[in-house]
């Protein structure tokens, strides 16, 4: 017998749960400048109670070929990677509306 979700009661196989968890996210992109002029750039208001911010930061940090951290559930990329991010989240399912 196949496992079940606990959250939506379907099979383990077709779970939406993630799906629509990254639909309902209010995600904020912007650039920081840092110590000695660094620029940093921010992704914040991900609810880290239903994605993984350290799986997502990772595939990021892959897709925008930049170092990077998860710090107080926000992600931190190196560099001014606003607009490639953007795309990248949009590709993955989360919102276009991104502010």
């Amino acid at each position: 017998m196949p496992e079940v979700c606990t959250k939506c009661g379907l099979p383990q196989e077709l779970c939406v749960c993630e799906e629509i968890a990254r639909e309902q996210q209010n995600i904020r992109i912007y650039s920081v400048k840092r110590r000695y002029g660094k620029i940093v750039t921010v992704v914040d208001g991900i609810d880290t109670s239903d994605i993984n911010l350290d799986d997502l930061a990772k595939t990021l940090k892959t897709r925008c070929a930049s170092g990077g951290t998860v710090k107080d559930g926000k992600i931190e990329l190196q560099g001014d990677h606003k607009a490639k991010v953007q795309k990248v989240l949009k590709t993955m399912g989360f919102p276009s509306e991104i502010r």
